[in-house]
């Protein structure tokens, strides 16, 4: 399976373990929402167009296009994403979607998520860029990614979500199982709307939702993750993120592996000691963020506007490793370990020790210290608060880093 979200953004990473070969998001919970989720704001970008061309949406066609017209149109306009895990010495890989010619990339943030380093390889073209974070919303699952030096690449044409209906031919392309080239073929069709999910990250125990999700029966698979979901025109409708927690991948190639897919679906890792593949129990019910939705976040990073959930730029880091089991288990956080030359080593943190407060606000799970800290940046100084193993109170004020992408 592969994970959806950080599982240790802002200030916080798991204890070292054996790289896995995906970090898995498992579907724990589905219900059908009484309402569309509504879009967060727009912001007042640029880059992201809404005509025809690049990054655009066209005017709908009347003609049917086969499967594999399908994947001739979009192909160009896909990247797959490869993450250096830095932190896990590991690496992951799921597919975006190219929003303008000059390298602005549509991804999951799960696909990113404990990234120290990120390269794009266009489809269109075939050459591999170093990529940037723009921003990314970790309670959407999106994120952009600026690739370094590009120039000329195929924007994606994308339809509107909002024209979706019940018993729709759709088609998932995408990375599956990270194997990079040609992108994957899914055929399905639409199942339901308005879905409600509920992940939980296996490496770190949090779990998140999210709402207004299509759902289809397209074969997702890891790797996917950031992909297109496409109707039969050839417009993109959504950006795929999840698959049900009933189909399992399984395999045995050692070092290889998927990562940056969805709660049980798309996305691939590597340097763990099994990769993904084998799909095991009922049929693949796939969960795709609407492209409307999508867009409306991707423009709002773009425009710089940090706000709700919406991180612009760099991640701030404490340094931290905090242990899954310890976490929430009662006042503050413990700490499991400390990475040397970080903010929590400066200020003289340990391994026993328990985070009581950052930045004034009380915390009592690793996703809280998480959530302090969106809105702060490398350089930006925060006080913490702590317990030390002998029972002594200190308080520090530090200057946060620059860590891994969330």
């Amino acid at each position: 399976m592969s994970e959806p979200f950080a599982p240790y953004p802002f200030s916080q990473y798991p204890l070292p373990e054996p790289p896995r070969p995906r970090r898995g998001r498992h579907l724990v919970g589905l219900s059908v929402t009484a309402a569309v989720a509504v879009a967060i704001g727009a912001g007042s970008a640029l880059a992201i167009q809404h005509s025809g061309g690049n990054g655009g949406a066209a005017a709908a066609s009347t003609t049917a296009l086969s499967t594999a017209q399908i994947a001739d149109k979009v192909d160009p306009a896909l990247v797959d994403v490869t993450s250096t895990l830095g932190y896990q010495q590991a690496t992951a890989k799921g597919t975006g979607i190219v929003l303008s010619s000059d390298g602005l990339i549509l991804t999951n943030n799960h696909v990113i998520n404990g990234a120290t380093s990120i390269t794009i390889t266009d489809i269109g073209n075939g050459k591999t860029y170093t990529a940037t974070v723009v921003g990314y919303d970790e309670s959407h699952d999106i994120a952009v990614l600026r690739a370094s030096g590009a120039s000329g690449l195929t924007a994606a044409t994308f339809g509107d979500s909002s024209s979706i209906s019940v018993g729709d031919s759709v088609v998932a392309l995408g990375n599956a199982e990270g194997l990079d080239g040609t992108p994957s073929i899914a055929p399905g069709s639409v199942v339901a709307l308005n879905q409600s999910i509920t992940a939980s990250d296996e490496s770190s125990g949090t779990s998140e939702q999210l709402s207004g999700l299509i759902q289809s029966n397209a074969g997702i698979e890891p790797g996917d993750s950031g992909g297109p979901l496409v109707n039969d025109h050839g417009q993109i409708v959504g950006v795929d993120t999840a698959a049900e927690t009933g189909y399992t991948f399984n395999g045995g190639e050692g070092g290889s592996g998927n990562s940056g897919g969805g709660f049980g679906g798309p996305g691939s890792g590597t340097g763990g000691s099994s990769t993904g593949g084998t799909g095991t129990g009922g049929s693949t019910q796939g969960y795709t963020i609407p492209i409307n939705q999508a867009l409306s976040v991707a423009k709002q990073i773009e425009a710089g506007t940090e706000a709700g959930s919406v991180h612009i730029g760099a991640t701030a880091f404490l340094g931290v490793g905090i242990d899954a089991s310890q976490s929430g288990a009662g006042q503050g956080v413990q700490i499991a370990s400390v990475t040397a030359g970080t903010a929590a080593a400066s200020a003289g943190l340990t391994g026993g020790d328990v985070v009581t407060s950052v930045a004034g606000h009380a915390v009592g799970t690793s996703t809280s210290i998480e959530q302090v800290l969106t809105s702060y940046h490398p350089g930006d100084k925060v006080s913490i608060a702590w317990t030390d193993t002998a029972g002594q109170s200190h308080t520090a004020t530090v200057t946060l880093g620059t860590g891994p992408a969330a």
